[in-house]
C-alpha cells in the first residue's frame, strides 16, 4: 500500500543482474550461455508485458501511428510550400496540392482528436486514411479535375473562380474543421466513428456547447468542409458531386443513427431533437 491510502502498483522485477568476473582465466563457456539464457529470458519477459497490438502489425501499432503521422505532416508541409510558391509566381497548378495540403490536416486531427480526448477508442483506423472506395475515389476525382482544368484551362478557370470564391471556399473549410474537430473534443468519449447500435457503459448524450446548437456538430462541420474544398479548388463537377454523395451518406447515416439513439435515451433525445437542428439542407 503507498502513502496517502493510495494502493501501491505492483511491481515485475525483470532485470537479471550479474556480477562478470573480471580476474582473467574466470569466464567458462558454461558461464557464457548461462548468461546468454538470463538475456533471452529477460528478453521475452518484456515481450509479454508489452500489448500485443502495440506491436507491427496491430491495430494500435505504435510503429504504425507514428509512420503515419509523421507521412501526413511531410505531405501537409509540401502541400502548403507548393501551394504559396505556385501562387506566388501566378502558377494555377496550386490547387492540387493545396487540396494535398488541408487532406493531410484533416486525416491528422481526426487521429489526434481522438487519442487526445477519446483515448480508449484511439485506433491507427482513426486516421480514416482507408475510409471507403467511395472516400478514395471522390478524393481522386477532385484532384484529377483540379488538375486538368488548372494545366489546361487556366484562363477559363480564372474567369470562373475569381479571388472571392477561393476566400469563401477557405473559410468553409476553416469552419468545418473547426466545428468537427472542436465537437469531437467536447463529446469526449461518448464519440465514435462508427454509428453503435448499444448503448456502452458511460453513454451520455451530450447536450452543452456545439451540441446545443448543432444536432450533429461533426457531421456538420464535414459537410461544409468536403464542399468548401471543392469551392476553394473551383471545381464545378466534383462540388456537384461532393454535395450529392455527402447529402445523401450522412442523411442515411443521421437517420440510422437517431434510431439508436432514441432506443437509448426514450424522451430525452426526442425532446433534445425537437429544439435543435443539423444544419445540412433538407435534414
Amino acid at each position: 500500500m503507498a502513502q496517502n491510502g493510495a494502493p501501491s502498483s505492483p511491481h515485475v522485477d525483470i532485470s537479471f543482474p550479474v556480477n562478470r568476473p573480471t580476474e582473467p582465466g574466470k569466464w567458462t563457456p558454461e558461464l557464457d550461455a548461462q548468461l546468454r539464457a538470463r538475456e533471452a529470458s529477460n528478453m521475452q519477459l518484456k515481450k509479454t508485458i508489452l500489448p500485443r497490438y502495440l506491436w507491427p502489425g496491430g491495430d494500435r501499432s505504435l510503429a504504425g501511428i507514428a509512420i503515419r503521422a509523421f507521412l501526413l505532416g511531410v505531405s501537409g508541409a509540401v502541400g502548403f510550400l507548393l501551394t504559396a510558391a505556385l501562387a506566388y509566381h501566378s502558377v494555377r497548378l496550386w490547387r492540387p496540392f493545396f487540396f494535398l495540403g488541408v487532406l493531410s490536416v484533416f486525416h491528422f486531427l481526426e487521429f489526434w482528436t481522438t487519442a487526445a480526448y477519446n483515448t480508449p477508442t484511439a485506433y491507427i483506423s482513426s486516421f480514416l486514411l482507408t475510409n471507403g472506395s467511395r472516400y478514395r475515389q471522390a478524393h481522386t476525382v477532385a484532384f484529377i479535375e483540379a488538375t486538368i482544368t488548372s494545366y489546361f484551362f487556366p484562363a477559363w478557370q480564372a474567369r470562373v473562380h475569381p479571388p472571392w470564391v477561393i476566400a469563401l471556399g477557405v473559410v468553409m473549410i476553416v469552419v468545418g474543421q473547426v466545428v468537427r474537430s472542436l465537437a469531437m473534443v467536447q463529446a469526449g468519449t461518448n464519440f465514435n466513428h462508427q454509428v453503435q447500435q448499444q448503448k456502452n457503459e458511460g453513454h451520455e448524450l451530450v447536450t452543452t456547447g456545439l451540441y446545443s446548437v448543432f444536432r450533429h456538430p461533426s457531421y456538420f462541420g464535414f459537410f461544409w468542409w468536403g464542399l468548401g474544398t471543392q469551392v476553394a479548388l473551383g471545381n464545378t463537377v466534383s462540388f456537384v458531386g461532393y454535395a450529392v454523395i455527402l447529402w445523401y451518406f450522412f442523411h442515411k447515416r443521421i437517420t440510422h443513427e437517431e434510431k439508436h439513439l432514441i432506443e437509448f435515451f426514450d424522451e430525452d433525445y426526442k425532446a433534445y431533437k425537437s429544439r435543435t437542428r443539423v444544419w445540412i439542407p433538407f435534414i
